[in-house]
């Protein structure tokens, strides 16, 4: 069974997903009449495992480019950091960090998820899900927490410091897949998911400082209503 096709999300909702503060209202938002919304909780024993397309991830280091915005701190990239599957690329965005961590695996709640946003050559966005759970240090929030602007008010770039997306990625790159949405207004939907099902760590002092800032940054899970989760072998 093949996830059904989605709809390209336009270019300017890119841009939404990366500037807007959360909550801002839409007439057209389907944030509450939606029926493919995200995150949601990957229902244990009703996803359907197939096999799955490999993961290519192709992320280079470059000049670390972060802001606080006001709902989470934003990591942007230029060209050159890309993942593939099969013959599509996608253009790495951007990554954040949620706490907690949105989508849930049989009802688990992860204390954080960080989130990499890609977008096709057409347009089509497609958000990796990386889930962290309480244990050791992570060292890419250990460069970076210290970072964090004081204030949103607008890009920062420290000298002579460069951040490289894979050291976001697990060593085992199972995942599940399914169609959702924007997890923040207008909630477009047609964005294909995959989450990475083997969790990072981070400590319980590397939370503890994230919340100081970006407390329940977090959407609540929304009802599956009939799709389908794809997971791979």
């Amino acid at each position: 069974m093949a996830l059904p096709s989605p709809e390209p999300v336009p270019a300017l909702l890119l841009a939404s997903v990366l500037l807007l503060p959360a909550g801002l209202a839409s007439a057209a938002s389907l944030c509450d009449s939606g029926r493919r919304q995200s995150p949601i909780d990957i229902p244990a024993g009703a996803v359907v495992r197939k096999d799955l397309p490999a993961l290519d991830f192709r992320y280079q280091a470059v000049p670390l480019r972060l802001a606080d915005d006001g709902h989470t701190v934003r990591v942007r990239f230029g060209k050159g950091s890309e993942l593939r599957i099969r013959d599509q690329r996608y253009a790495l965005q951007q990554f954040h960090f949620h706490t907690p961590g949105g989508d849930r695996i049989a009802g688990e709640e992860f204390p954080m998820a960080a989130h990499l946003l890609h977008k096709s050559d057409s347009g089509q966005l497609l958000a990796v899900v990386v889930l962290f759970r309480l244990g050791a240090d992570n060292p890419l929030l250990d460069r970076l927490l210290p970072l964090i602007p004081a204030r949103a008010d607008g890009d920062h770039s420290p000298p002579g410091v460069t951040v490289d997306a894979s050291a976001l990625l697990p060593a085992t790159r199972g995942y599940f897949r399914y169609t959702g949405s924007l997890t923040s207004a207008p909630c477009t939907e047609g964005v294909d998911w995959i989450v990475l099902k083997q969790p990072l760590t981070l400590s319980v002092a590397q939370l503890a400082r994230y919340r100081q800032r970006f407390a329940d940054n977090a959407r609540a899970v929304q009802p599956l209503h009939g799709r389908v989760v794809l997971e791979s072998r």
